[in-house]
């Protein structure tokens, strides 16, 4: 009896030690939270490197946590104006947005510089300082106060100048001119003398084909030929000294952001990370095809002339300096990007080859 009782004993210890084995085995590693965000992006998410990285983001963080982590994303407009993510965000109407930190300047002068800079970085010197400067710290610091936290989601490359009507030849053809201009460089447009307005993306073809405005920038080519501007605008100037790089974050409630664990942080910033780099190649790779296509579609690439590239470098230099001189977070931010820019110029002229040779 005893040697059956023992030999049972032995059995079931058997089968528990078995049972336990099975369930470490099959549970993971950690357990991710779940989290269901409602995320309003400001670009229609059909526009190639401006507005599917979050689209790819999202993807990306349901596959890798199993769907623990999902995104919804909600089309420009659905569920707050384009304009007011970041309001809508810290009032807590929505957990996060997709935005371009420029179109919050009329509240946070200094936001512009993280979406684009006159005169500015390029895309990979903006991410550089960003990750490996203090862009990222001076950015929390900026949008802590206003209960946001923001993540660098995208970065693409520069702008076209703009899409005109007619030829620009020198700063005087400026004045009057009715155009869409955002972030910093309408500041300097409007001390040139033009009646500047922001209109969201959707909004831009409808106005150049009324006559409501005489001109328009908004992004790169392909971005801007899928928008329609070329149908209307035959004139598109290069380079785009306003935006030499475009910057779009992921913001989040700061409250909300501060509640979640650690390991779903971590998942969230290297999803951006990635969706940043994923931005900038697909950008810089639809560009070539969509302006060696100008031709066909009687569209001129037209080039801004040394005098009046010169000109906006001048009245963009005053712009900034008055902004900075009327608002300390802007002045702290503008001096780190100089100071950046000024360390990173050494390596960059000595570096890299000249492209002026056959």
């Amino acid at each position: 009896m005893r040697s059956n009782w023992l030999k049972g004993r032995k059995t079931w210890a058997a089968v528990l030690v078995g049972a336990a084995m099975t369930s470490v085995l099959a549970a993971p590693a950690w357990a991710q939270e779940k989290i269901r965000w409602k995320v309003q992006a400001v670009f229609g998410t059909h526009l190639p490197a401006l507005g599917d990285p979050i689209t790819q983001v999202a993807e990306q963080v349901d596959k890798a946590t199993d769907g623990n982590i999902k995104f919804k994303i909600y089309e420009p407009g659905k569920l707050v104006p384009p304009f007011g993510i970041t309001e809508a965000i810290k009032n807590k109407q929505i957990d996060a947005g997709y935005t371009w930190l420029g179109y919050d300047q009329g509240k946070i002068p200094a936001a512009a510089l993280f979406a684009a800079v006159p005169f500015g970085m390029e895309p990979w010197e903006y991410a550089t300082w960003w990750y490996e400067g203090e862009g990222k710290q001076l950015a929390e610091e900026l949008y802590g106060k206003h209960g946001v936290h923001p993540v660098l989601c995208s970065v693409i490359g520069p702008e076209t100048a703009g899409w005109f009507t007619k030829e620009m030849n020198s700063l005087d053809d400026f004045k009057g001119l009715k155009i869409r201009f955002a972030g910093i460089g309408g500041k300097v447009l409007q001390k040139a003398g033009a009646s500047v307005t922001v209109l969201p993306g959707g909004e831009i073809f409808p106005a150049l084909e009324k006559g409501a405005i005489d001109a328009s920038e908004f992004s790169m080519p392909a971005i801007d030929s899928l928008m329609g501007f070329d149908k209307i605008a035959k004139n598109n100037y290069f380079p785009g000294w306003h935006q030499t790089f475009t910057a779009s974050h992921l913001v989040i409630n700061k409250d909300v952001w501060n509640a979640l664990e650690e390991s779903t942080k971590a998942t969230i910033d290297m999803a951006c990370t990635a969706g940043t780099f994923r931005a900038l190649t697909r950008g810089e790779s639809l560009q070539g095809e969509v302006l060696a296509g100008f031709e066909e579609k009687g569209v001129t690439a037209r080039t801004l002339n040394p005098e009046l590239l010169q000109s906006l470098h001048s009245l963009s230099t005053e712009v900034m300096q008055e902004i900075a001189d009327s608002d300390p977070d802007f002045k702290r931010i503008y001096a780190s990007q100089q100071k950046f820019l000024g360390n990173y110029k050494l390596w960059k002229q000595m570096a890299y080859l000249p492209r002026d040779f056959e």
